[in-house]
């Protein structure tokens, strides 16, 4: 009997994928920084806390589904990127299978207190954050296979995440918290857009094909940079509405670095460095958009 592989707190940790946190980090804080702005209603703070809860878990459960669905097809047999449990036989495919489907489970629960406290249809949008969540790789025809996991990042860790926050906190969704999560989704879509970019040769090998290997290693390049002007250029949109919101482009000032190693033509392990760069710039746009939306 084969003996079965006991991963260590740390490897989960690292299987967790703390550089993609952020991601769900964010859009929590600037839809709670865009309902703390509207004078006109109070803020229920404890649903902003579950909101999180809610958005770390799926963020992490995503992680996990990915490590094993990449990991039973043999697409992270040859990585250059962070370990993955699966492919590096640190844990069996059922053991990350079952962490992927507890932090949903968890997510899932987590979301029903907050329809039961607001809104019933949050359950829709709960049901569908997680069908996308296991179908991104899993499944038969997993969409990440086909170029269209920068529209479920940007959906439900952009517009759903940080609108959705606004709506718990207050049960009304003011219009500055849309191009603001527009702005907080094409800075997650930029942390995939650098993962795959790193992974071209790799994924193409395997048979992946995301949005990367379908446009190319220049494109590629270009749509980070794209991403990372919309993301400023939103912030000044949101000037409308909250007048300091357009303090948050001097984010740009951390992009730089990232999109100057993007457009130089970095590739393989560096980008592993860009990855955590652009995950820096997104907290800090984050945290900026967050207090400025909440200054009104």
């Amino acid at each position: 009997m084969l003996t079965q592989p006991k991963p260590s707190l740390g490897d989960w940790i690292a299987g967790a994928r703390p550089r993609t946190l952020p991601a769900a980090v964010v859009p929590v804080a600037v839809g709670a920084g865009a309902a703390t702005g509207t004078d006109d209603f109070d803020v229920v703070w404890w649903r902003v806390l579950v909101a999180l809860v809610v958005s770390l878990l799926l963020q992490v459960g995503v992680n996990y589904a990915n490590d094993y669905s990449d990991g039973i097809r043999g697409t992270d047999d040859v990585r250059v990127g962070p370990m993955r449990l699966v492919a590096s036989g640190t844990a069996s495919p059922s053991a990350v299978k079952r962490a992927a489907l507890g932090c949903l489970a968890l997510a899932a629960l987590a979301g029903l207190a907050l329809a039961a406290a607001t809104s019933w249809w949050l359950l829709l949008v709960g049901v569908a954050a997680i069908l996308a969540a296991w179908g991104y790789t899993g499944g038969p025809k997993p969409y990440g296979y086909l170029g269209l996991g920068e529209l479920f990042v940007f959906t439900f860790f952009g517009l759903v995440a940080t609108v959705g926050t606004t709506y718990v906190a207050i049960e009304h969704v003011p219009w500055v918290a849309w191009p603001a999560a527009c702005g907080v989704g094409f800075l997650a879509c930029a942390l995939l857009v650098v993962n795959n970019l790193r992974d071209i040769p790799t994924d193409a090998a395997a048979g992946k094909r995301t949005l990367a290997v379908r446009v190319g290693d220049r494109w590629t390049r270009r749509l980070y940079l794209a991403l990372i002007g919309g993301a400023i250029a939103l912030a000044f949109a949101c000037m409308i509405a909250r007048p300091w919101s357009a303090m948050a482009a001097f984010a740009g000032i951390v992009a730089i670095g990232p999109v100057r190693r993007v457009l130089a033509g970095a590739t393989g392990r560096e980008l592993i460095a860009v990855l955590g760069a652009t995950g820096r710039l997104q907290l800090v746009y984050g945290a900026l958009l967050t207090l400025e939306v909440a200054l009104g």
